[in-house]
């Protein structure tokens, strides 16, 4: 699955960490995301897959129990629940 920010997410960037604010324009309350998931929302850009989103994660955090994917895949999941994201359409050219 490719995923995107949703179109109806404001986000702000803390400047000097890995920290972002989102807030859905339906929701009451912001999003704040930290550490690995400020770094998961960063990937999330319309083009890559969650397999590639796995594979550059991996190559930051070390995995050594192979809990990664499903921790990742949950993760996503929230996020499309509190549709933060959506799935992208991707048009070949």
């Amino acid at each position: 699955m490719i995923w995107q920010h949703s179109h109806h997410v404001a986000q702000v960037h803390a400047e000097g960490s890995n920290r972002v604010a989102l807030l859905h324009l339906d929701a009451i309350q912001p999003v704040i995301l930290e550490g690995t998931a400020a770094a998961i929302w960063g990937l999330i850009d319309g083009q890559r897959t969650e397999q590639t989103i796995l594979a550059e994660l991996g190559a930051c955090f070390e995995d050594k129990r192979g809990q990664m994917h499903g921790q990742v895949t949950g993760f996503l999941a929230n996020l499309k629940d509190q549709q933060l994201i959506e799935a992208a359409c991707v048009t070949s050219r």
